[in-house]
C-alpha cells in the first residue's frame, strides 16, 4: 500500500511501480492541486521524481484541463507585444 501524507507529500515510487484504486485517486488529486496552483508538469516531475508520462496520466485521470503551452508559438517577441499578448 502506498501512503500519501495530507501535507502534499507524494510517495516515492519505483520506475514501474503501479498505483491503483484510492491511492491513485489521492495521488492524482494532489498533483492536480499543484498544477492548478500554477506549477508546470516539468516542475511537478522535478519535485516528485516521476516521469512526464506518469504525471500527465495521473493528471488526466484526475480530470485536468491542461493549460496552453507557454512561449510565443513561433512568433517573435516583437510580434507578440504588438498583438497585446
Amino acid at each position: 500500500m502506498v501512503r500519501i501524507r495530507t501535507m502534499g507529500k507524494t510517495p516515492d515510487l519505483a520506475r514501474n511501480q503501479r498505483v491503483t484504486g484510492s491511492e491513485r485517486t489521492k495521488l492524482g488529486g494532489e498533483l492536480l492541486k499543484r498544477y492548478e496552483r500554477g506549477q508546470s508538469i516539468r516542475e511537478i516531475c522535478a519535485e516528485t521524481g516521476y516521469s512526464i508520462g506518469r504525471v500527465r496520466r495521473l493528471l488526466v485521470d484526475a480530470g485536468v484541463e491542461f493549460r496552453g503551452r507557454g512561449g510565443t508559438h513561433g512568433r517573435t517577441r516583437k510580434d507578440a507585444e504588438q498583438d497585446g499578448s
